[in-house]
């Protein structure tokens, strides 16, 4: 863990281990996350649609889940 200190302005440096280990470069925009009381800052998504895919994956996917689900369904109606 290291220890920055806020300027007048402000402004933290954040250590060159992190910023190398994060792959913050100049101009990289980050997040600002107060998590009740606890200030948190993370990397920018670059592209977030793109970034975010795969972050919640299940053990099984949704779509086969809900694909099963419906042709269970229609079984069942054409049962009756």
């Amino acid at each position: 863990m290291a220890t920055a200190t806020v300027s007048a302005k402000g402004w933290i440096v954040i250590p060159a281990e992190y910023r190398r280990k994060h792959r913050l470069e100049p101009g990289t925009k980050v997040q600002v996350v107060d998590y009740g009381g606890v200030l948190a800052v993370i990397p920018a998504l670059r592209n977030p649609p793109r970034d975010a895919r795969g972050v919640l994956k299940a053990e099984e996917q949704l779509t086969k889940a809900l694909l099963d689900d419906r042709r269970t369904e229609r079984e069942r109606e054409a049962a009756r």
